[in-house]
């Protein structure tokens, strides 16, 4: 196999259920995380803005040696770029579910995994932002999730500098719209001016074949 042990965070729909898919017969073995069932890989139920359930995740890896870990969950508040939003009728719920699934799940998840991720001769990190927080789109109104994706700039930038002595890689890819079912349902889009899951795939393995001795901050990937 071309790739090693990789565990895969939002597997079950959007960008991590195309992911899964494609990554599935190149890895020797594919751990799927998310709350609902995901069809491929080995799929371990977890919701991750529950913190027992991320422990329990970890206590079902225990000590398995981890070359990749895919953080390609993400949500947005109701009527997120559309005309629908509306800032001062979000809920609490919405806001803190942003931010939970967003920028806390991934900083706790890449914690508890570090041990996992060190057992690898060349660890990877990848996690999905969005073109919002980067510096490509200009104009967002959606408060939660936009902060959240500004945040992950953060994580990284940190965690770069933290897990630099042991040679694991981090990258945060921020993409504008993909062609999944719920952004061109949600967000009343046409598909071909989405961007292709194949370009995604591209970048995806581009990072995880990269040596131990180099890495790539972050990746900005807007619509043309």
């Amino acid at each position: 196999m071309k790739y090693g042990r990789v565990i895969l965070f939002g597997a079950s729909n959007g960008i991590g259920l195309a992911v899964a898919e494609y990554l599935l017969d190149k890895c020797q073995d594919l751990i799927s995380v998310s709350r609902r069932p995901a069809p491929y890989g080995r799929w371990i139920k977890t919701d991750i803005t529950d913190n027992n359930e991320i422990e329990s995740l970890t206590q079902q890896i225990k000590e398995l040696p981890i070359d990749t870990l895919l953080y390609l969950g993400g949500t947005w508040e109701k009527g997120a770029f559309t005309d629908k939003y509306n800032f001062e009728k979000s809920t609490d719920f919405d806001t803190e579910n942003v931010i939970s699934v967003n920028l806390q799940a991934p900083i706790k998840i890449v914690q508890r995994l570090l041990p996992n991720l060190r057992k690898s001769n060349n660890a990877k990190i990848i996690i999905i932002g969005a073109a919002i927080g980067g510096l490509t789109i200009q104009k967002s109104k959606e408060v939660a999730n936009t902060a959240s994706k500004f945040g992950l700039r953060g994580v990284v930038y940190s965690l770069r500098q933290l897990l630099s002595k042991d040679k694991i890689g981090i990258t945060l890819i921020n993409p504008g719209n993909i062609a999944t079912p719920e952004v061109l349902n949600d967000l009343e889009q046409d598909e071909t001016k989405a961007i292709p899951f194949s370009d995604l795939f591209s970048i995806i393995e581009c990072v995880m074949t990269l040596s131990n001795r180099t890495n790539i901050n972050e990746i900005e990937l807007p619509n043309m």
